[in-house]
């Protein structure tokens, strides 16, 4: 019984040592929260606000107040309609005001769906890597 009992402690210890090992060479796939527009949030002339940020794929914009709700919304667009401020039917729109959203890999466009909103620069093209 000695023997066998040692052998399942080496077995354990090996299969504890492999966990390890796995868990310690994986990344927590865990984005950055960015508050859209700062302390200004999702109003009037915020289409720069992106400038110069680095985003990844998973990172959220939102997560507090960003707009009082009645107010502004967010609509998820294409790069044709973010450019002409067209709302598309059927686009995913946001309107709570204390929006979270995941960024996709690539261009992620956003609109305020409120007519003469966009045009006045509620709108933002993000791309994350």
């Amino acid at each position: 019984m000695s023997h066998q009992g040692r052998g399942n402690a080496i077995i354990a210890a090996v299969v504890l040592v492999v966990c390890m090992e796995v868990l310690l060479r994986c990344e927590v796939a865990q984005g950055s929260n960015f508050i859209v527009g700062d302390a200004g949030g999702w109003t009037f002339g915020v289409s720069g606000w992106p400038n110069g940020k680095s985003f990844k794929a998973g990172d959220i914009l939102g997560n507090v107040q960003l707009y009082p709700p009645g107010i502004h919304n967010v609509v998820v667009v294409g790069k044709a309609d973010h450019d002409n401020c067209n709302v598309p039917n059927g686009a995913k729109t946001y309107t709570s005001g204390k929006d979270s959203i995941s960024l996709a890999e690539g261009p992620n466009y956003f609109i305020c769906g409120i007519p003469g909103h966009c045009q006045a620069g509620v709108s933002i093209a993000v791309t994350a890597n």
